[in-house]
C-alpha cells in the first residue's frame, strides 16, 4: 500500500518546485485536494450515507415495527437529501473556482494564477 518509494517520491514532487504551474509550489496541495479529498466527498459519503440508510430501513422492516419503519424511511429520505446536496456542494465548488479563476483574467493576475493552479491540479 504505502511503501517509502511513495514516500520518496511525495519528497522529491515537494522539492522540486515549479513557478509556472501557477501554485506557487502549493500544487501537490491543491492536487490532493482536487483528486483525492473533492471526490471522496462527491462518491465516497453519499454512497455511505445511502447505504447505511438502507440497513436502518432493512432493520425496521425486519423488526415488523410500523412506527420504526415510517422512522427509518424518513431517516433514509434525509440522509438521500443530504448525499444528493454533498454531490452538488463539491461540484458547484468546483465549478466556481473555475469561473472565478477565469472572469478575473488579466485584472486580477492572483486569481488567474489561481484558475491555473486549479486546472493544473486536476491533470
Amino acid at each position: 500500500m504505502f511503501n517509502i518509494m511513495n514516500l520518496m517520491q511525495i519528497l522529491d514532487a515537494t522539492t522540486n518546485v515549479n513557478t509556472d504551474d501557477g501554485c506557487n509550489g502549493f500544487l501537490f496541495l491543491v492536487r490532493i485536494i482536487r483528486q483525492g479529498l473533492f471526490p471522496i466527498l462527491q462518491i465516497g459519503i453519499p454512497i455511505i450515507l445511502i447505504v447505511l440508510g438502507t440497513f436502518d430501513l432493512g432493520k425496521a422492516v425486519i423488526s415488523s415495527d410500523e412506527k420504526a419503519v415510517k422512522e427509518a424511511q424518513s431517516k433514509l429520505i434525509k440522509r438521500c437529501i443530504y448525499a444528493v446536496a454533498l454531490f452538488f456542494i463539491v461540484t458547484i465548488v468546483s465549478l466556481l473556482f473555475t469561473i472565478v479563476g477565469n472572469i478575473a483574467g488579466d485584472s486580477a493576475p492572483g486569481l488567474s494564477s489561481w484558475s491555473q493552479c486549479w486546472e493544473n491540479a486536476g491533470s
